[in-house]
């Protein structure tokens, strides 16, 4: 039986990938005391690994596919395939950016200014090859954490750290010198596994469902009935993707002879909380709202 071995995040993507896969179809179960969690799908093999190393694995072929930052991938300078971007400001699936961060008092006003000086980081290979980059030598140190105390403390001169509003740079009293790489989510395949019938068959349903779930989030749908007489003034309310879902109800006695249409459509959530009330005013009745887990 053909497999695809995919590997699935550890730590801040661990949570927000299991909700992902469950509204694309896939449920993972263990993945929280195993790395090498359940899925339902025989086809699937699984293993949990950390988004730091996980493109290495993908490059060498001890994985088929998985998902890591980009930010991860250009710190490895891996070769792989980028498949899709996976983004969703709800959920951990966002994007990321990384930063150059000094002590607030520091004089340091650009990337040059740091010649000679010590930068802690955990992208050491990225922020080495940005200073060459800048004929700007550095010392640039490997940090294992809580890496804006370290220029807080004075440590290190600067650092380079992820963030995603900046308030953690500057609650430590730092000040962000400039932005350096904005990272997201990827889904990444091996090349060899990229030019496999099967395995990019796999992999391309994989990034067909989760983009299709990640589509879904923060939209609804809705439907309706309402009188051939009331018909175009409710469509004209009715946001959609393309155009709603009009059918004509079928003729009953409770319909009185008079003809019924029953309107479809999918809208954003924060919409249909003023959206209702102006289509019940207009004539819609019968109207259900309800959830979606893919939009395709």
């Amino acid at each position: 039986m053909n497999q695809l071995k995919l590997g699935l995040p550890k730590g801040s993507l661990e949570k927000s990938t299991i909700e992902l896969f469950r509204k694309s179809g896939w449920k993972i179960t263990g993945m929280d005391r195993s790395y090498f969690p359940s899925i339902d799908d025989k086809t699937l093999n699984c293993s949990v690994v950390r988004a730091q190393e996980m493109s290495r694995y993908v490059e060498d072929g001890t994985l088929d596919a998985g998902i890591t930052g980009r930010d991860w991938i250009q710190e490895n300078d891996s070769e792989v395939e980028y498949i899709t971007e996976l983004i969703y400001a709800k959920t951990s699936f966002r994007p990321t950016r990384w930063v150059l961060a000094v002590p607030h008092d520091s004089p340091v006003q650009k990337i040059e200014d740091l010649k000679g000086k010590k930068v802690a980081t955990e992208m050491v290979n990225f922020t080495r090859r940005l200073f060459e980059s800048h004929d700007t030598p550095v010392d640039v140190e490997f940090s294992w954490g809580a890496t804006e105390a370290k220029a807080a403390e004075g440590l290190a001169d600067a650092i380079v750290e992820v963030t995603e509003t900046g308030g953690t740079i500057r609650a430590h009293g730092l000040r962000i010198v400039c932005d350096l790489l904005e990272s997201a989510p990827q889904l990444i395949a091996n090349k060899d596994a990229w030019k496999d019938p099967w395995k990019r068959a796999k992999i391309e349903q994989i990034s067909m469902l989760l983009q299709g779930a990640l589509a879904a989030e923060h939209k609804v749908g809705i439907k309706m009935n309402v009188m051939e007489d009331d018909l175009e003034k409710i469509i004209e309310l009715i946001p959609s993707v393309t155009a709603p879902t009009v059918a004509t109800l079928y003729d009953t006695p409770a319909l009185k002879g008079k003809k019924w249409f029953s309107i479809e459509s999918i809208i954003s959530e924060d919409v249909v909380r003023e959206l209702i009330p102006e289509l019940t005013r207009n004539g819609a009745v019968g109207i259900v709202e309800y959830p979606l887990n893919k939009v395709i």
